[in-house]
């Protein structure tokens, strides 16, 4: 009982933390253009959060292998609070970068979080405690952008402060409740960070590089879906909008339930090959479509085979080395992630202007480098179906 709820609280943490994240986004382009933004501010103001992610997060990662889950995960959220709390005082676009910048940095504590499930949960229970964590996480980016939006109206400062007090109930929240799990000590002084074996990184580098090539692709998608809707079907940012929300919902929904059942059958390398196969075949199939619902089906199919992919390569990063450098392996899967979130949308902005369909072919392609790297990785779990906690 004590895990499941360590569980619960920390997958509320996150979800708590990313709804306040996410709630500031629908305003942010207006708000940085009434600031005097041109094409090139803007897209220094977003990839500026995922550059700091991807530097951040295997440094928060190791440094939670050291000192512990709970602190790590407390200072994210105190982050949280003084990165939101400053976005809302901005009047300048350097000022709103450096908000980014500190914000991401904070936000690479989604992998300490994961580590700490890894230690929360016992390991017959992991995959489906990381798809739990990952339903949170995509349902936070349905539904805080839609807060976001009815609070836009008030203001981008409104938007900035309602995130930064939900990060301040959260920190409460936290640290009332969130004890820190147990978790394997190094030998030794508990303060000496563990030295990596070499044999290891060949399967840590070849799960991060699954979860940047599915990335990649996927938010290749997410960045042309509305130039490809608006020309074939004439969908506005509203039916973008709607289109995204139900793709997220689909994940979502596979996450909460589908993979952990998959998962204790195939095993965690085999459905993460499943979901980068299904990925590889919707991105063919979305500029092949025909008719507007074909192309939503698509990408909602395509956003269950992300949905897939994601909880067992973290699941699968657990597994790839010794208990006490379980947040150094998955920070370095987020920083991989992160990667893919600044590579992915130039590429598929740039290969877009050349043809429709090139992104989604080029999408497919990387899709399918993602499962022979994924397939190529060294057995990690044990033979043989799952058993249910």
């Amino acid at each position: 009982m004590m895990r499941r709820s360590a569980q619960a609280i920390i997958s509320a943490t996150v979800f708590v933390d990313l709804l306040g994240f996410t709630l500031i986004l629908p305003a942010l382009p207006f708000y940085a253009a009434d600031l005097g933004a041109t094409g090139v501010w803007f897209g220094a103001l977003m990839s500026a959060y995922s550059v700091a992610q991807l530097i951040a997060a295997p440094v928060l990662g190791r440094l939670s292998d050291r000192y512990g889950r709970r602190p790590l995960v407390l200072l994210a959220l105190a982050g949280s609070v003084l990165s939101m709390a400053l976005t809302g005082l901005a009047t300048s676009l350097a000022w709103l970068l450096a908000c980014r910048v500190l914000a991401g940095a904070f936000g690479g504590s989604i992998s300490v979080a994961q580590a700490y499930l890894a230690d929360a949960v016992p390991e017959e229970r992991r995959t489906r405690a990381m798809a739990q964590m990952g339903a949170a996480i995509g349902m936070a980016f349905v539904i805080g952008p839609a807060l976001g939006g009815a609070l836009a109206p008030l203001g981008f400062a409104a938007c900035a402060y309602a995130a930064a007090g939900l990060a301040a109930v959260n920190l409460g929240a936290a640290l009332a409740w969130l004890p820190e799990p147990r978790r394997p000590r190094t030998a030794g002084d508990r303060r000496q960070t563990p030295t990596p074996d070499r044999r290891l990184r060949r399967p840590v580098a070849l799960l991060a590089g699954t979860g940047f090539l599915a990335m990649a692709a996927f938010v290749g998608m997410e960045t042309t879906l509305a130039f490809l809707g608006h020309d074939r079907y004439g969908w506005d940012a509203t039916s973008i909008g709607l289109a995204l929300a139900t793709a997220g919902l689909a994940m979502a929904a596979v996450q909460a339930g589908l993979v952990s059942r998959l998962a204790r059958r195939w095993g965690d390398a085999r459905v993460a090959a499943i979901g980068a196969v299904t990925m590889a075949v919707c991105m063919v199939a979305i500029p092949a479509a025909t008719t507007w619902w074909q192309c939503l089906a698509a990408v909602c199919v395509l956003a269950a085979g992300h949905g897939l992919l994601t909880p067992t390569v973290s699941s699968l990063l657990v597994a790839a080395g010794p208990p006490e450098q379980r947040g150094a392996r998955l920070g370095t899967g987020q920083s991989a992630g992160a990667a893919a979130r600044i590579v992915g949308p130039a590429a598929a902005g740039l290969l877009f202007d050349l043809g429709t369909a090139l992104p989604y072919l080029a999408g497919a392609a990387t899709a399918a480098l993602a499962v022979a790297a994924v397939l190529a990785v060294p057995a990690l779990e044990p033979a043989g179906p799952k058993e249910e906690a």
